[in-house]
């Protein structure tokens, strides 16, 4: 441990920050009733002793005494314990320079270092003991109590509302605190209710440089009262301190004692500040109802909007928990917010249900669901409702799903129903598909080559089905997005030949009902001959069964002054042909074999490993039976190094790979003694014979523009290296197969040196317009935290959109921003101790509010914690929607 740090040294600029929330801290330490107060002096407790006496309640047990010299008057019948005394009675100990015990009054004397000992770890130090014979009763003169250390985990820099998580950002600090009580006076009654005279409480060290140094904070009180059978503590006529210096006063309040982990009352209250809400205040009430459910109601009230209401229920249950959590508001100004389709425009009443549980119902088996259902999809972003159904990237959705999971040793079963809502501007809500449901399973086995006629191996079992229904089809244009007149959010387009051509579009998402079952069998096995040579047959077999009912009657129709335009689900038909509702059927099987052969060497500072691997896999020439076209879950084909030897690359059910495939390459590994290591991997695929699935494009384009649609890929491959714990470095990258130039790059560096930490990332895409990414796509972040002593940090990240400069400028509506366009950024810095925790954190991102330019959303946050005190929470969010460098949609 180094030296103890000071915060009267260097706290000046937790003294300007404090300006910006003393308010709210104000508001926490008078409301503050239910936050839990982990210092308490809990009361007398009871252990085993030796000389016989009698507590108030009559019971007998005996006290024990030891020091260095024992005298005992009998005359006075007054025993007298000197030199390092010590009395032990009922789990507790008491400790001085000289102990007198009373045997006719029944009173016990400590004096000089005088310490008792509690059952739960808590130390009381004074100058001069005067208590009853069973330490239940009596007065301390310079009471000082310490509680034994309590465990305790930070996140320093929290998640701002409305914006997505920046874990790059984020600080945890675990470790344990102690609280300290302090008083001239404190008198024990009934070994129930301890009272401090002018008492102080602190989660706080004393400075060891300085003792008499106020500590950070504090709280300085009149009379702090302690009833145990209660389990409360008591503060009258009090004030909260910093650095000595009074800056709250409240005349009464009251807070649980450390054996409480929840009790009802008023929790910390928050200020909240939004350019379209206002103010606002906001105060959670906190009841527990019982030791397995509870309830939180947190009324809000914002000057422009008025009164917001939240309520959650929490239930923990035998065998398992689940929440429920409600909120809402009669809006006074709904006119702040933009007209439909760009926002909720003039409608009043808004709100959120939404619930979360688990249960489990038998060994390995669980029932779950998570589910939020909304008033409108600008909802949650509007009023920062945190979701756990909510996901966010550029665009964002909830997911609610209700599911059945059964996970064994070397299998599982998963049956899951999905509902979307998009929360985007762009998103239409009849686009989005309901899952009903999705079931998986998948089991594992080994095979006894005794029982198999040298057979042996491992045997894989694998089973989906898919079933999906939505009311509007989802186009995408080849290359730039073609929109709608109206408003310029939806893809419109409805042309289509398959392939290459220009001003083609592709079918994401299916307008009617789809089913497909897909069941799969897999064998192999890896045989290791005598000279290390690896080999490893298997076989397969794969079939799929198709159910497609498309929706060709709906359209819909956008219309306002700019224009209109008509959404038309016949269009599938263009992709799909005219049929009604038909099924189809593939059957897949196929055979192969793979190869490696590691070289091994050995040397004094690495070892090294450079391994050849090639593998060949033998299908049909194509699918055995009739295929749809219909596309929807393996639309997110990436070809790199991680499936360079799948036997399908694909990254779903909808499609497989046909005909015969060669996959070779090599790795080179080195393993540092120091505990570093090197790892090289690459290689190619090559189509020997029969259909390449890849150059055969389906509704969506899938495998054209992927590096396998030629009959001899790209090249793949990734270099790691991490010489040691302080760096880093991965890079993947895929080269065209005849000019090598670089069709993909990933770029990821991470760096820790001490008290400096972060990360480096570089993304480089190829423009694929057959496929709807119609410019180059490039992004660079950068995320750092610095540790700048023992106590202070400071963070930032930044993103830029690279690919803006590729956008035409008929088509952004401006210049090009050039190649370090921000999308991004966010900045923070705090200071934490044992019992102090202040950060404030800055972020500006993107929000697409359908505007028809992207509306930088920023967000400051302060947070204060005085840890077992409570914490106060100062959030300001503004939207600047002029001067923008965003894209025009």
């Amino acid at each position: 441990m180094g030296r103890r740090f000071c915060p009267a040294k260097a706290i000046a600029p937790i003294l300007r920050a404090w300006r910006f929330i003393r308010l709210s801290l104000s508001l926490a330490f008078a409301l503050s009733g239910a936050a839990l107060w982990a210092g308490a002096l809990p009361a007398a407790a009871q252990t085993p002793a030796g000389h016989e006496t009698k507590n108030a309640r009559g019971e007998t047990a005996k006290m024990f005494v030891e020091a260095a010299e024992l005298r005992y008057d009998t005359e006075k019948n007054i025993v007298s314990a000197e030199g390092n005394a010590r009395i032990y009675y009922k789990d507790q100990t008491l400790e001085a320079d000289r102990v007198v015990y009373n045997r006719n009054t029944g009173r016990v004397y400590a004096e000089g270092h005088a310490k008792l000992t509690q059952r739960d770890g808590t130390v009381l130090h004074g100058d001069r003991f005067d208590l009853t014979d069973d330490f239940r009763d009596g007065f301390i003169e310079s009471l000082r109590g310490d509680t034994p250390p309590k465990p305790y985990k930070d996140v320093l820099s929290a998640q701002l509302p409305g914006a997505p998580a920046i874990t790059d950002t984020t600080g945890t600090v675990t470790g344990t605190y102690k609280t300290y009580f302090s008083a001239p006076r404190a008198e024990r009654i009934e070994g129930d209710t301890t009272v401090f005279d002018k008492g102080t409480y602190t989660a706080c060290e004393a400075c060891k440089d300085n003792p008499d140094k106020p500590p950070l904070w504090r709280v300085r009180a009149k009379r702090i009262v302690h009833k145990n059978d209660e389990k409360m503590i008591y503060y009258e006529g009090a004030f909260l301190e910093f650095l000595g210096i009074p800056l709250a006063y409240v005349p009464f309040f009251s807070a649980p004692d450390p054996s409480v982990t929840r009790k009802s009352g008023i929790l910390s209250p928050y200020l909240v500040y939004n350019s379209q809400l206002g103010g606002g205040l906001g105060l959670p009430i906190f009841w527990a109802l019982a030791p397995d459910y509870d309830l939180t109601l947190t009324p809000t009230y914002y000057s422009q909007q008025g009164f917001f209401a939240k309520a959650e229920w929490r239930q923990r249950l035998e065998s398992g928990e689940y929440y429920i959590r409600a909120t809402g508001i009669s809006e006074q100004n709904p006119a702040v917010f933009p007209l439909a389709p760009y926002g909720p425009g003039n409608q009043r009443l808004r709100g959120s249900f939404e619930s979360k549980g688990q249960l489990s119902i038998a060994d390995q088996w669980k029932f779950g669901w998570e589910f939020t259902l909304l008033s409108d999809k600008w909802y949650l972003n509007d009023y920062h409702v945190p979701s756990q159904t909510l996901s966010w990237n550029y665009f964002s959705e909830t997911t609610s799903s209700v599911y059945l999971v059964g996970q064994g040793d070397r299998g599982y079963f998963d049956l899951r129903g999905y509902y979307f809502e998009g929360l985007s501007s762009h998103d239409f809500q009849p686009q989005q598909p309901l899952a009903h449901p999705v079931w998986d399973y998948n089991k594992t086995f080994d095979i006894d080559p005794a029982r198999s006629f040298g057979l042996g191996g491992q045997v894989e079992l694998d089973f989906n089905l898919t079933s999906l229904s939505a009311r509007a089809a989802s186009f995408q244009a080849v290359g730039l997005p073609v929109l709608d007149n109206a408003f310029g959010l939806y893809n419109i387009c409805t042309n289509y030949v398959p392939g290459r051509a220009t001003g083609d579009c592709l079918l994401r998402g299916l307008g009617g009902d789809y089913t497909r079952v897909t069941a799969e069998a897999s064998w192999q096995r890896k045989y290791i001959d005598p000279i290390g040579e690896v080999f490893t047959p298997f076989a397969f077999a794969r079939l799929n069964g198709e159910w497609l009912d498309i929706n060709t009657t709906n359209s819909y129709t956008f219309a306002s002054a700019s224009g209109s335009s008509t959404y038309f689900n016949a269009s599938q038909s263009n992709f799909l042909g005219t049929r009604d509702a038909s099924f189809f059927g593939e059957f897949t099987p196929g055979i192969g074999v793979e190869y490696r052969y590691p070289f091994l060497a050995k040397t004094s500072f690495a070892s090294m490993v450079l391994e050849p691997i090639v593998q060949i896999v033998a299908r049909p020439n194509q699918e055995i039976g009739s295929n749809s076209l219909v596309n929807l879950d393996a639309q997110s084909l990436v070809f790199d190094d991680s499936t360079l030897f799948d036997w399908s690359k694909y990254s779903g059910y909808d499609r497989f790979e046909t005909g015969t495939r060669l996959n070779y390459g090599a790795q080179f590994t080195t393993n540092f003694s120091n505990g570093g290591y090197v790892n090289l991997i690459g290689g190619q695929s090559y189509q020997l014979a029969g259909t390449n699935s890849y150059a055969t494009p389906d509704a969506a384009n899938v495998g054209l523009s992927s590096g396998l649609d030629t009959r001899l890929s790209d090249y793949v491959g990734a270099f790691t290296i991490a010489p040691n714990s302080i760096f880093s470095f991965i890079t993947k990258a895929r080269f065209d197969v005849s000019s090598l130039a670089a069709r993909r790059v990933d770029l990821i560096t991470n760096y820790n040196f001490g008290a400096l930490t972060g990360s480096i990332q570089f993304a480089d895409y190829e423009a694929q317009p057959v496929i709807g990414y119609g410019v180059r796509r490039q992004g660079l972040g950068f995320s750092s935290r610095y540790k700048i002593s023992d106590n202070y940090f400071a963070q930032g990240d930044i993103t830029f959109d690279m690919s803006r400069q590729y956008y035409p400028p008929s088509f952004i509506g401006f210049t090009s921003p050039g190649p370090f366009a921000i999308a991004a950024f966010g900045l923070g810095a705090g200071y934490h101790d044992e019992c102090t925790t202040f950060s404030v954190n800055y972020s500006s991102i993107y929000n697409d509010y359908g505007s028809g330019s992207l509306t930088r959303n920023q967000t400051v946050l302060l947070q204060l914690q005085l840890r077992t005190l409570g914490d106060a929470k100062v959030t300001q969010t503004f939207l600047n929607t002029t001067a923008l460098d965003g894209v025009k949609y």
